[in-house]
């Protein structure tokens, strides 16, 4: 015969510390999907189109004869670029402004 409801939820209730340590155990790690290499093949993937649609705007901009706006988008898309490309530079212009101010970084 089931036992009761009752009696399930008295049962889980009086364990459920251990219940919870041996679901935390329990859990895969090893099955993990691996996000090392994400970043370089995101990197792979959108840095070449960033780079046509870069070139397609600035041809446009060229041929409009706009050239402030021109310099304007070149300086813009250098400084995406920049941080795009490599990946640490964030972290040390972050740190940089940090220690500028005067705050202790490390």
């Amino acid at each position: 015969m089931l036992p009761l409801l009752s009696s399930t939820t008295d049962t889980l209730s009086a364990g459920s510390a251990d219940l919870l340590a041996l679901a935390a155990e329990a859990t895969p790690t090893e099955n993990a999907p691996d996000t090392g290499g994400l970043a370089d093949f995101l990197r792979g993937f959108f840095g070449p189109l960033f780079l046509v649609i870069v070139s397609i705007v600035a041809v446009f901009f060229l041929f409009t004869r706009e050239i402030t706006r021109f310099a304007q988008f070149i300086i813009l898309a250098i400084f995406i670029g920049i941080v795009f490309y490599v990946p640490g530079i964030i972290e040390v212009i972050a740190v940089a402004l940090a220690r500028a101010m005067g705050v202790s970084a490390e």
